[in-house]
């Protein structure tokens, strides 16, 4: 998490209601906003049409100098908004982590701070939330209305993590989720793993459903990334299979692989041994030789990476609470 002296926060001097709003809405702002004032207008809308108090936490990743004029203009009317700034970028899920701290409702909705969903969808998302029992509902923008290759680009994305994670889930990087508070405090992504949220949450037992809604025709432009975008991603989804399969038991991926490549190292070698002792000719500027040698040093290397995590993850086993309590009976 990085220091807290690297916020700055704008600040409300008025006194503030003692009693907690109903939902937090947060907003992190960190790539291609757009009107705030109108995110504001329009979701707030949605919100009193759901006859619920809230609050509004707009968390800047960065300077964004036109957004923040707009938000401390904002604040002038309208005392529910909360406005924190940080100094530099930092990445959306620094954003996230900024704004769950600062959220007092029971219920926290996150924003993202462009349309990409139907704000008149916004109450029957909290309906179905409040009348479920879920712990995390995500926004599933069904039937896509963006161009095909914006919706190519999801398929193959959401594709990839299904087949490495065993996921369910249809839209895991759509912004608007609706969670209980105890999500937000519990489930804190890190990195560029905010995408992800739902998919961590799910892995610590909280219940995760998502809801069909319209997408917002804003959210139909073409996105073409640079290629480095599309390598981050791909690297995002290989993290999160290893944090699904092997946080807890990397020596059965590491000692897997590690023990294959000694196995093949050992095999390569004893048939060069072999071919040596029954003189069929040299073999030390064979580079057979030096490629067995290395696959069991790399072997060994791997396997003693992967002895070693399980090592730390025993030393450490009391401290980590990888698991969610839905109920309990003390009687």
């Amino acid at each position: 998490m990085e220091k807290l002296d690297a916020l700055e926060f704008e600040r409300d001097e008025r006194p503030r209601a003692e009693e907690a709003p109903e939902l937090s809405v947060l907003v992190p702002v960190s790539e291609r906003p757009d009107d705030l004032t109108e995110i504001y207008e329009q979701y707030s809308r949605a919100l009193d049409a759901a006859g619920l108090s809230s609050e509004f936490i707009f968390v800047l990743d960065g300077p964004w100098p036109d957004s923040l004029g707009q938000l401390r203009k904002l604040k002038e009317r309208h005392r529910e908004i909360q406005v924190v700034k940080l100094n530099r970028w930092f990445g959306e899920a620094t954003a996230l982590a900024v704004g769950f701290d600062r959220a007092r409702g029971s219920t926290v909705i996150t924003l993202p701070s462009y349309f990409q969903v139907e704000p008149a969808e916004l109450p029957r998302m909290i309906r179905s939330f409040r009348d479920g029992d879920a712990d995390l509902v995500i926004a599933w923008r069904h039937p896509r209305i963006d161009s095909r290759f914006n919706r190519l680009q999801s398929w193959v994305f959401r594709a990839l993590t299904r087949f490495l994670t065993g996921t369910r889930l249809h839209d895991v990087s759509c912004g608007l989720r609706i969670m209980r508070a105890r999500v937000a405090a519990e489930v804190r992504p890190y990195g560029d793993l905010h995408r992800f949220l739902p998919l961590l949450a799910d892995q610590r037992g909280f219940r995760v459903e998502e809801l069909q809604v319209r997408q917002s025709p804003r959210d139909s432009v073409r996105r073409v990334y640079q290629p480095g975008v599309y390598l981050r991603r791909l690297l995002d989804v290989l993290a999160l299979f290893f944090i699904f399969k092997f946080t807890k038991k990397p020596l059965r991926f590491f000692g897997l692989v590690g023990s294959a490549l000694a196995a093949a190292g050992v095999a390569i070698t004893g048939y060069l041994g072999v071919y040596r002792l029954l003189e069929l000719g040299p073999i030390a500027n064979r580079p057979l030789l030096i490629l067995g040698v290395l696959l069991m040093v790399l072997g060994v290397q791997l396997f003693s990476i992967g002895l070693l995590g399980e090592i730390i993850i025993f030393t450490h086993a009391r401290q980590v609470k990888d698991y969610e309590i839905q109920d309990r009976d003390d009687d």
